[in-house]
């Protein structure tokens, strides 16, 4: 009997005691956990347990505070930024992680052959980026490189007044470019698995769970007060939302499904917030009939925004008629507004008087309820107002986002949330190159120069002024894509058991804050 007791004993002592797990109800299975190919709020929840980006947020405020830089310090001319990384930094195998790193991790979300989306963030600001990701200039060519061992230095090509904010964003994300070497594509599988951030990947079965475990090896790991998060993926709002009501989950991302709202708003752990972000449509504007700015604008004009938020959404969503929120002193254009007999004139000019002769036309959209409900709530008022007829297509996260590159769809919907607090970062998505985000390819050379001619002049009301010239065009002139509604946060999450989760617009939660109360 005693030996059995210590026998009991050794294999309890041989079991990791997890003293605190945190379980959040993700969203969509991540399509990758390489920071350089992903492009979404799913995987990028994720990527905040696991990696940490030269700049992190602050998690009261979200602005940008120091991660793995200890230290930085600009030019006169705000051209040349110099930043020091903390001293003893090292992978969670052990390896240090040096200025080269950065570097290099940087050289390869640009190379052409990732096929990083977010590239676009470095071309746009580091100087000689966009000739290497274009394929038209040389990898040593981009003004970025090491002095020595902790600290590197970079040159951008206008004095972004932003650029220290973008450091928190995985596109400028440092990898393990040591253990890419090594083992490839696979590198992100847990059995191979190396990182910087306050966790360290363990488990990853996809549609079922992500784990990860506290990283002894983080800079910061005494403050980090969670022993793991677990991530479980889901598209159902319903079973998010179930999950959550039960106690399976401590924190649910997703909104409760439009049936449940009502209920849900009252509760005293759901968190309504406003968010730097906006849900809208893009036309395909590469074929019939989305190349005809008056049927753009007869779509836009012929659906009912506030509606749609109250009887649909539900969530506390405010009807969008330009792009670009109203924040930090940029004031975005009014927008066409809606007018349903001026929607069929449009039409009529177009050539579909009353919607004859027009195709049937199919909204892409990625599996979710709530995208679903929007796409058919359109998909009525289309053929009520117009006479037109539109069928629907869902599809999950990773086919849907293929679709949209290839250009596979009449109407789809999207969603963006600010990468940082600066109108470019919404502005950009159009600009005639960037075919990373600019899937329905619209194009206006005026737009072009405005954008960056606004993204060259030193921050203030004059530059917004010239953003706000540019979205006119946009929005005004060209109906580029359909506005909808600004988002805002909806969580679940009870504050009283936990703490270091805060409101904030950007809904960025950085795990190494948040503990049990």
């Amino acid at each position: 009997m005693r030996k059995l007791v210590l026998l009991l004993i050794a294999l309890c002592l041989a079991l990791p005691a997890f003293a605190v797990d945190f379980r959040v109800a993700n969203g969509s299975e991540p399509a990758s956990l390489d920071p350089h190919l992903v492009s979404g709020t799913v995987e990028h929840r994720i990527y905040m347990s696991l990696f940490e980006g030269i700049m992190t947020y602050d998690p009261q405020t979200n602005n940008p505070i120091y991660g793995l830089a200890q230290s930085h310090k600009a030019s006169a001319d705000n051209l040349t930024w110099t930043f020091t990384l903390r001293p003893g930094l090292v992978w969670s195998d052990g390896t240090p992680i040096t200025a080269q790193q950065v570097v290099d991790s940087w050289l390869r979300c640009l190379d052409p052959n990732t096929g990083a989306e977010y590239a676009s963030l470095l071309t746009d600001v580091i100087k000689g980026a966009a000739e290497f990701n274009a394929g038209t200039g040389p990898r040593s060519g981009v003004a970025v490189r090491a002095l020595d061992s902790r600290t590197f230095q970079f040159n951008t090509k206008i004095p972004a007044p932003y650029v220290v904010s973008m450091l928190a964003h995985y596109a400028f994300a440092v990898v393990p470019t040591h253990a890419i070497a090594k083992y490839g594509d696979q590198w992100t599988l847990p059995r191979n698995f190396v990182g910087s951030g306050p966790f360290v990947l363990k488990e990853w079965k996809p549609q079922e769970i992500i784990i990860v475990e506290k990283n002894p090896r983080y800079w910061g790991a005494r403050n980090v007060k969670l022993d793991r998060v677990l991530f479980y993926p889901s598209d159902s709002y319903t079973t998010t939302y179930n999950m959550y009501i039960k106690g399976e989950v401590d924190w649910n991302v997703n909104p409760a499904p439009p049936e449940l709202m009502d209920a849900a708003k009252l509760r005293k752990d759901y968190h309504l917030v406003p968010q730097l972000g906006t849900y809208y449509y893009q036309f395909n504007q590469t074929k019939p009939p989305f190349d005809d700015v008056r049927v753009r604008k007869a779509f836009s004009m012929s659906i009912n925004r506030q509606e749609l938020c109250d009887k649909i959404t539900k969530g506390g969503q405010v009807p969008a008629f330009a792009y670009t929120p109203e924040f930090a002193g940029y004031v975005p254009p009014k927008g066409i507004g809606e007018n349903v007999e001026q929607a069929k004139r449009l039409l009529a000019e177009a050539g579909y008087p009353g919607g004859a002769g027009f195709p049937t036309v199919t909204i892409l959209y990625n599996t979710s309820e709530a995208h679903k409900k929007i796409a058919e709530y359109f998909q009525q008022k289309w053929e009520q107002t117009l006479g037109v007829k539109v069928q629907l297509n869902n599809q999950e996260w990773a086919t849907y986002l293929d679709t949209r590159k290839m250009q596979q769809f009449d109407l789809c919907r999207a969603g963006w949330i600010a990468d940082y607090q600066d109108p470019f970062n919404f502005l950009f998505m159009w600009l005639s190159d960037n075919l990373d985000f600019n899937d329905g390819r619209y194009k206006n050379t005026r737009y072009d120069q405005l954008v960056r001619q606004a993204n060259s002049m030193p921050g203030g009301p004059e530059r917004n002024k010239v953003f706000a010239q540019a979205e006119t065009i946009l929005i005004d002139q060209d109906q580029g894509i359909m506005p909808i509604y600004y988002y805002v946060s909806q969580n679940f999450i009870d504050k009283n058991k936990w703490g270091g989760w805060y409101d904030v617009l950007l809904d960025n939660h950085p795990y190494w804050s948040i503990y049990k109360k």
